[in-house]
């Protein structure tokens, strides 16, 4: 005789496990896009400072301050590049059929937490990664040099006068685990509740320290060391709707739109510091 077993479906969903973006943390939103897909930001030059010259006259040209010159006042030009959208629909049935576990509120939400916001963090990532104005020789990091690569990192952004305070050091578990492990590195921990709801885990050698998953990164990355004055990452629009029964459908049709980007501003490029580590050579 065949028994057929009984089967229960639980009203639970197995979520997939998902990191809060951090990306507000090391960009800024400077500019505003409203009413218009470009915006043009000026770069103004400055003059030469001269040997004041007490005793001789001055002329069309020069003075006894030096030589006349006009000042450059050139533009960057900063066009949204990302237009991304998408859809999916839940019918009534599957809905009731599946316990109420396939609803578009939280589907919606799903797709926003697990598809949206990694593409638009992976994309900003790369693109100030691509254009950080201080790039190190690609080294692989050990527990034996992450501390000096770092020390290095800083020192390149001391010297371009980039501000002290509200630099992050970025950098995936891998590499954390490296700095855990460095006998030179003393991290202090004691970090506000507020920036540690936002990501930062510690500070060291006056940087906060963040982590960011491997997967949102570029290959081979090792750390950067970024000040969100260099990266304007707007966001122009965020459509997201749910439609009750529209024509032809039985159920919820869910709508999204997202247009965004990230510019590394040219006179701030060096307030970024990209260490990437060498790439792992090929076994014959």
């Amino acid at each position: 005789m065949a028994i057929n077993l009984a089967t229960k479906f639980l009203p639970y969903v197995d979520e997939k496990f998902s990191t809060e973006s951090k990306k507000s943390l090391l960009t800024n939103q400077d500019f505003d896009w409203t009413g218009a897909h470009t915006v043009k930001v000026y770069k103004v030059s400055t003059s030469q400072m001269n040997d004041y010259k007490r005793n001789t006259p001055g002329g069309m040209t020069g003075s006894r301050y030096g030589v006349i010159k006009d000042l450059d006042a050139t533009t960057e030009e900063f066009t949204l590049k990302n237009d991304r959208s998408f859809t999916f629909v839940i019918d009534k049935l599957d809905s009731d059929e599946t316990a109420q576990n396939l609803q578009a509120a939280s589907a919606l939400e799903r797709q926003l937490r697990e598809v949206a916001i990694p593409e638009v963090d992976t994309y900003t990532y790369g693109v100030m990664c691509e254009n950080a104005g201080q790039k190190a020789e690609p080294k692989a990091l050990t527990k034996t040099n992450i501390y000096t690569e770092i020390l290095a990192g800083n020192n390149a952004l001391d010297n371009a006068e980039v501000p002290e305070t509200g630099r992050i050091i970025v950098v995936t578990p891998d590499v954390y685990v490296l700095m855990k492990q460095c006998n030179d590195i003393t991290m202090e921990t004691d970090v506000g509740n507020d920036l540690r709801l936002k990501g930062v885990i510690s500070n060291l050698d006056g940087a906060m320290v963040i982590k960011v998953p491997a997967n949102r990164l570029p290959e081979n990355f090792g750390f950067m060391i970024a000040h969100p004055c260099a990266t304007v990452a707007p966001t122009k629009l965020e459509d997201y709707k749910i439609h009750e029964d529209p024509p032809g459908i039985s159920g919820a049709l869910v709508e999204g739109r997202i247009a965004y980007d990230a510019f590394v501003l040219e006179n701030k490029a060096k307030a970024i510091y990209y260490h990437a580590q060498a790439a792992e050579q090929e076994t014959t």
